[in-house]
């Protein structure tokens, strides 16, 4: 076999190395998008006017929609069952929040300590409220429990796997 020849051949499975590294890694980012697209079917809220958006349930029966507090994105779940909104410790570090008086939970895990803060700025889709009380709370999650003290501002109808939020 001559000197050419084995070059071309190096070269041939060099690019077929390449060639399934590029798919592999195009295959795990299409992936790992449908997977937080699964997650979180609302990273684009949908609007349908000025005063009313539409957000789809999850795979698991939940309304996660991507927001804002004081500027920076967050993750919203929404929680009929919480009475305030709920940030998780790791959370309200990132965003900065002050650590006001302690006051203590009860939760479906039991009792916990958690600490009051306000919120400058909470916003979601075309909506944004001011001033807002929370709660941060030590828990494992990245996602900030939209509790009754902002949903009560809005109507809420949910029909099959859509809630439709209205100001």
């Amino acid at each position: 076999m001559s000197k050419e020849t084995k070059t071309q051949r190096r070269l041939g499975r060099i690019m077929w190395l390449l060639a399934w590294g590029l798919g592999m890694a195009l295959l795990t980012w299409y992936f790992q998008q449908k997977l937080e697209q699964d997650y979180n079917p609302n990273q684009q809220v949908q609007r349908l006017d000025s005063r009313t958006i539409v957000l789809e349930q999850n795979r698991q029966g939940h309304y996660l929609a991507s927001g804002s507090i004081n500027g920076e994105q967050v993750v919203f779940l929404l929680d009929t069952g919480a009475t305030q909104v709920a940030i998780p410790q790791a959370v309200a570090a990132r965003l900065g929040l002050e650590v006001e008086q302690p006051v203590q939970l009860s939760t479906a895990a039991g009792t916990v300590t958690g600490y009051r803060t306000r919120l400058k700025t909470l916003s979601l889709g075309p909506f944004t409220l001011y001033d807002l009380n929370a709660i941060i709370m030590p828990a494992d999650s990245d996602e900030i429990l939209l509790g009754m003290n902002a949903l009560r501002q809005f109507e809420l109808i949910q029909r099959g796997d859509q809630m439709t939020i209205r100001r």
